[in-house]
């Protein structure tokens, strides 16, 4: 039953590591975005799993934040597949994505609470893009009823040296 890491396997382990992070919100239209500060602890399962523990402060001195990425490759179904949970909220993020042809961008599909009508359930889009090994930034994207995407929130990730 082991597995043998793959080409998508080793591509995760780059995210392995320590990191500062700056991170940008827009938290409401015709707000100013939200900003806080933070750190994400990487580490690898088995080099087939990574598992990232961030800490921060939530936004409007609501206190500390703690949360954990999964994220792997299954071969069967030849997509990245995780998830994502906070300890600001009750709800399990679950990923389903893909590889850019280039190799540095990572886009993971999920669905969750619409941040803009209660009740309801959207479509959501993470996106981690390396710029260098030592950089890699992550954009959050919803699925507007017009049908594109809408950015809401980046975060910008420096390797801890």
């Amino acid at each position: 039953m082991k597995t043998e890491a793959q080409r998508e396997h080793q591509w995760l382990q780059k995210l392995v590591g320590e990191w500062t992070c700056e991170a940008e919100c827009s938290m409401e239209p015709g707000q100013p975005p939200a900003k806080w500060m933070g750190s994400e602890s990487v580490r690898s399962l088995g080099g087939l799993w990574i598992l990232g523990q961030g800490q921060s402060d939530i936004p409007g001195g609501e206190g500390p934040a703690t949360s954990m990425l999964t994220l792997g490759y299954d071969p069967q179904k030849q997509r990245y597949v995780g998830t994502w949970i906070g300890s600001m909220m009750s709800y399990l993020w679950v990923y389903d994505g893909e590889l850019d042809t280039a190799g540095r961008v990572l886009r993971l599909n999920t669905e969750g609470p619409d941040i803009s009508a209660e009740g309801t359930m959207a479509k959501y889009q993470d996106v981690i893009e390396f710029k260098s090994d030592d950089h890699r930034v992550l954009t959050s994207h919803m699925l507007g009823d017009d049908g594109t995407w809408h950015q809401f929130a980046t975060v910008n990730y420096q390797r801890k040296q």
